[in-house]
C-alpha cells in the first residue's frame, strides 16, 4: 500500500466540518480558537480554484486564491496553516491533481468530497456521484497520493448495504490515504433521518486507518460531551462536526457552549479583521440566531447591508472603525513603498504619455464613452485600432491601463477600481493630448456610429464581459475584441 508523507495526524480529533458557504476563513478561526484540532474549508470546486492566481495580500497577512473576476475563492492565513484541510469538489484525477499543487504549500490536507448530495456537486460527477463509480475514486485518490506532499482523504456517504460499503472503504483504503470521513447517511438521507452509527462503527472496525464518524448533529450531539459519546457509538478515531458547530463553534469548547452573543461577536471580529464579504458574514450569522431570527438584533442583523452594519447591529461599531482604519493605514504605508523596496523592478515608462484623469460616467451622454471616441477617430484616420495592456496591482487590485495609438503609448497616474474604468481613463489621456473631443456631455464632436449602451463594465460590440486580468498579469486586446447561491450543505 502507498503511504504519503504525513504531515497531519487523524487520530483524536475535534474536527470543523467541510459546509458551503459556512467554513471560511472566520469561522474555521473560531472553531480553532474553541478548540476544534482541524479545520477543513468549504467544498471548492476544482475548474474554480484553476482558474485561480495564489496571492500574499500583505494588508491582511493572508494568502488569497482569487479568480479572474478579483472574487477571492479561498483565503488563508498563518495561524491556521497547519490544521486547515482544503475539500475540494471534483471528478477528474488530473485536475484534482492540479488544484492540490496548487494549494499544498498553504493547507495541511487534500480532501475530496465523495458524500455530498446537492445537485451543484452531483451534476458534474462529483460528491456523492463519486459513491457509483469505484474506479474513478481509486484514481483520483491514487493519483493525489503519489503527487502531493500532503496527507490525502476523503468524506463519504454509505452504501445502501453494509457488504458494498465495506467493499468500497477497502477499496479506498488501498489508495493510501490518511484517513476517511463517513457520513452515516445513505446518498438520498436528510438530517431528519437517523444517522447509522453501527455502519460507521462497522467500517472503523475494518479499516486501519483512522475513521472520521460525521453526521451527528441532528440526533447526538447538543454540547461538548455529547461529541465523546458519538465517538464511543461509532468506533471512530475523530469526529467531524457540522450543524452543530454552524450553530455555535464553542462546541468543541470542553468547559461547555458560550453565550450565542459573545460567540458571535468573536465571529464578527474575526470576519472583519479578515475582511470577509459582508453576505458572507451576515449568512453565518443567520445560521447561529436560527430562532431568534425574529428577535430586534435579527432584524438589525436582516436589514445590514454592509460589515459596518453588521457591527453596529452587534455594538461593535467602534471596533469596525478602528480596524478599518488600521488596515487602510497598513494599505497605503505599502502602497507608498517604492519598487526596490517591494523587491520588483521599476517599470520603464520612457515614452508613455500621462495624465491624472479618471473616467466619469456622469460626464458622458448614455450611448457615448472615450474608447468609442478614439476607436472612430481611429477609423477616420485609417489607423490601427487601440491596443489596450491592463495590469492588476496585488494590494489593493486596482487597475491601471496603457493605450497604444500609432505607436505612441498613453496611460491615467490614476489606478481604477475595474479594468473597463482604466481603459477608458487611458482613453481619455489619449484623446485629450491630441486636442480631440472626448465624447462628454456639452462637448462638440464628430457623429458616432449608434451602437449599444456601453457601460463601464462592458464594451460595445462585445458579445459578453470579459474577465479582468490575473493581479500583475498583463492583458493585451484590441478595442473591438473579445470583451449560485449555494444552500449550507445538506446532512454533512
Amino acid at each position: 500500500m502507498i503511504v504519503n508523507n504525513l504531515s497531519l495526524c487523524y487520530q483524536n480529533k475535534l474536527i470543523l466540518a467541510p459546509m458551503v458557504r459556512v467554513g471560511t476563513l472566520p469561522m474555521r478561526l473560531l472553531a480553532l480558537d474553541y478548540g476544534a484540532d482541524i479545520v477543513y474549508c468549504e467544498e471548492l470546486i476544482d475548474l474554480k480554484m484553476l482558474q485561480c492566481k495564489r496571492v500574499v495580500n500583505e494588508v491582511l497577512s493572508t494568502v488569497d486564491f482569487v479568480a479572474p473576476d478579483d472574487r477571492v475563492v479561498f483565503r488563508t492565513c498563518e495561524k491556521e496553516q497547519n490544521r486547515v484541510v482544503f475539500q475540494m469538489g471534483t471528478s477528474d484525477a488530473e485536475r484534482a491533481l492540479a488544484v492540490a499543487r496548487l494549494v499544498e504549500n498553504d493547507v495541511a490536507g487534500i480532501d475530496i468530497n465523495m458524500g455530498c448530495p446537492k445537485e451543484y456537486s452531483t451534476k458534474g460527477g462529483m460528491g456523492a456521484a463519486l459513491l457509483s463509480d469505484p474506479d474513478k475514486i481509486e484514481k483520483i485518490l491514487s493519483t493525489l497520493v503519489r503527487g502531493t506532499c500532503r496527507p490525502v482523504t476523503c468524506k463519504i456517504r454509505i452504501l445502501p448495504s453494509l457488504e458494498d460499503t465495506l467493499s468500497l472503504v477497502k477499496r479506498i483504503e488501498r489508495t493510501g490515504i490518511a484517513a476517511i470521513a463517513v457520513h452515516g447517511r445513505k446518498r438520498e438521507e436528510r438530517p431528519q433521518h437517523p444517522v447509522s452509527c453501527e455502519i460507521i462503527k462497522a467500517i472503523a472496525e475494518t479499516l486501519s486507518i483512522p475513521v472520521i464518524a460525521n453526521g451527528g448533529s441532528h440526533d447526538h450531539i447538543q454540547q461538548h460531551l455529547d461529541i465523546e459519546n458519538f465517538r464511543q457509538a461509532t468506533a471512530a478515531s475523530s469526529v467531524m462536526v457540522a450543524r452543530a458547530a454552524m450553530w455555535n463553534p464553542s462546541i468543541f469548547l470542553k468547559g461547555g457552549l458560550r453565550p450565542l452573543e459573545e460567540v458571535m461577536q468573536k465571529y464578527i471580529r474575526y470576519a472583519v479583521q479578515y475582511d470577509n464579504h459582508y453576505t458572507n458574514t451576515k449568512y453565518c450569522l443567520c445560521q447561529m440566531l436560527r430562532e431568534q431570527l425574529e428577535s430586534p438584533q435579527g432584524r438589525l442583523l436582516h436589514a445590514a447591508q454592509s460589515s459596518q452594519e453588521i457591527c453596529e447591529a452587534f455594538g461593535l461599531g467602534t471596533f469596525y472603525e478602528e480596524t478599518t482604519r488600521e488596515l487602510d493605514a497598513r494599505r497605503a504605508e505599502l502602497l507608498a513603498r517604492t519598487p526596490e523596496e517591494l523587491g520588483e523592478p521599476a517599470e520603464d515608462s520612457s515614452g508613455v504619455i500621462k495624465m491624472a484623469v479618471k473616467f466619469d460616467r456622469r460626464a458622458y451622454p448614455p450611448q457615448i464613452t472615450p474608447k468609442m471616441c478614439l476607436l472612430e477617430w481611429c477609423r477616420r484616420e485609417k489607423l490601427t485600432q487601440p491596443v489596450y495592456e491592463t495590469v492588476q496591482r496585488p494590494l489593493d487590485r486596482l487597475f491601471c491601463s496603457t493605450v497604444t495609438v500609432a505607436e505612441q503609448k498613453y496611460q491615467s497616474t490614476l489606478w481604477d477600481k475595474s479594468k473597463k474604468l482604466a481603459e477608458q481613463s487611458a482613453a481619455i489621456v489619449c484623446l485629450r493630448s491630441q486636442g480631440l473631443p472626448e465624447g462628454r456631455l456639452g462637448e462638440e464632436s464628430p457623429s458616432l456610429h449608434k451602437r449599444k449602451r456601453e457601460t463601464p463594465d462592458q464594451d460595445p460590440g462585445g458579445p459578453g464581459s470579459q474577465q479582468p486580468a490575473f493581479p500583475g498579469e498583463l492583458c493585451k486586446k484590441p478595442f473591438m475584441a473579445l470583451e449560485s447561491e449555494m444552500s449550507p450543505l445538506e446532512g454533512r
